[in-house]
């Protein structure tokens, strides 16, 4: 009989830790190969982990909640006979394991309040904390003197998530228990008048009650749509979002997709639907305006190198998720419709890792799924653009031909692009989404597949 250590597996290029959601199995049950054994978080997907091998759960080495590292044991597997019993292992100090940056539920109005100092690892009194506390401190514009006085349940009393939540719930209807920082001696005199004469920093306002009615229902956000909810906050804070809308004719595209979609199945095996003709048009379209494909890093533009498209995928939960085609520039129309296919399908089964839904350059998402037919889509940090197709619509238009002009019944689509105008001009930002309709107007309906 022998014993091995379930080790934390790597999850994806970026990835080096996660929280533990929830054991499957219980310490004494047997467990089968390949069998999931505890689910686990990261900041941008939910996965479980397997057994290696068969056996029987012996000793669980971290509970539900917990922060673990790549590589870091979780659990003993008895792999023969009964189970040993394992020694207590101790549990890894929290300074070792640093949580991820994870979304909190908060207000997009303390956006508008003053900010604070941003609160370090290890706060003055020598006490670790971890990044997610220190980003939910930062949302909240608690400052280290402030955080220190919030008495911690975790190990060694170490501040969790759950603590500084609580705290901010109750924070604007008790005083701050927390001293003002002293203030920092002057170098001479006129810097002592002038900081005497500051006014004093306005104290948070506490958020208004909202009033809940006899038949209101409250719905506790899942930690998905927390994750959604602050990143969208975040991305409408950090970018002055401009839209473009084109409308365009893609009547050839229709038509063609008519014709040759059963063909294309049976051919290649996998259905044709319109997103790999949009996104085939959208990588030509960043190959001809390479600025479009770029980061912002404080006053330095990143110009990528890899056309990485994400596609965001409407979820059976109703949140999203946002799976991304690595090197799309790559791949001709077979190939991504067999991506789009397939990503979109493990999305839905909540089988996507989490190297799949990183690395995006530029975002598609197709509103015309749920029948609208434009909308101003929020950009998708760190990216600078994001491109929303409507749904295809019969209407009348003028056609011109060489003979004259008359009117004719035609397929029409919007087109709507947001960017970031910080680095997106309007010149730009609008060339850009002209060229994606030129280039789904001029689609060839003789097209072999």
């Amino acid at each position: 009989m022998s014993q091995i250590e379930l080790l934390l597996p790597k999850m994806g290029e970026s990835v080096a830790e996660a929280t533990i959601i929830k054991w499957i199995k219980n310490e004494g049950e047997a467990v089968k190969a390949d069998e999931p054994i505890v689910e686990i978080a990261t900041d941008k997907v939910d996965s479980e982990v397997p057994s290696p091998e068969d056996g029987i759960l012996v000793k669980r080495l971290v509970n539900d909640g917990d922060v673990v590292q790549v590589g870091q044991p979780i659990a003993i597997i008895s792999t023969g006979g009964e189970a040993a019993v394992a020694p207590a292992r101790e549990a890894p100090k929290a300074a070792a394991a640093p949580a991820p940056v994870k979304a909190a539920a908060v207000e997009a109005a303390v956006m508008a309040e003053p900010m604070v100092a941003e609160v370090l690892k290890n706060g003055p009194d020598g006490k670790f904390y971890s990044p997610l506390v220190r980003n939910i401190a930062k949302e909240e514009n608690i400052g280290a003197a402030e955080l220190a006085a919030i008495a911690g349940t975790g190990q060694g009393g170490r501040v969790t998530k759950t603590d500084i939540l609580a705290y901010v719930e109750n924070r604007g209807s008790q005083p701050a228990s927390a001293a003002k920082p002293a203030a920092q001696p002057a170098s001479n005199g006129v810097a002592a008048k002038a900081q005497e004469a500051a006014p004093a920093a306005a104290p948070a306002k506490p958020k208004a009650p909202i009033a809940v009615g006899p038949n209101d229902e409250i719905i506790e956000m899942d930690r998905m749509r927390k994750l959604i909810s602050e990143h969208m906050v975040m991305s409408k804070h950090t970018s002055p979002h401009v839209t473009s809308f084109v409308e365009a004719d893609v009547t050839n595209i229709f038509q063609w997709r008519e014709k040759v979609k059963k063909e294309f199945e049976k051919k290649h095996g996998t259905k044709l639907t319109f997103t790999p003709i949009f996104i085939e048009a959208l990588v030509k379209a960043i190959k001809d305006f390479p600025m479009i494909n770029v980061s912002l890093d404080g006053d330095k533009i990143i110009k990528r190198g890899d056309i990485n498209v994400g596609m965001a995928a409407a979820l059976p939960t109703g949140n999203l998720i946002v799976p991304v085609i690595k090197n799309a520039d790559g791949l001709n129309l077979v190939g991504l419709a067999k991506k789009v296919n397939d990503l979109a399908d493990r999305a839905r089964a909540g089988k996507l890792n989490p190297d799949e839904i990183q690395g995006g350059t530029y975002t598609i998402t197709n509103v015309g799924t749920f029948g609208n037919v434009m909308g101003t889509p929020i950009i998708n940090q760190p990216q600078v653009a994001i491109l929303a197709v409507g749904a295809i619509r019969k209407k009348p238009a003028v056609i011109e031909t060489p003979s004259g002009d008359f009117i004719g019944i035609r397929h029409q689509m919007f087109l709507s692009h947001s960017y970031d105008h910080r680095v997106v001009d309007g010149a730009l930002g609008g060339s850009f989404v002209r060229k994606v309709a030129d280039y789904l107007e001029g689609w060839d309906i003789n097209r072999e597949v």
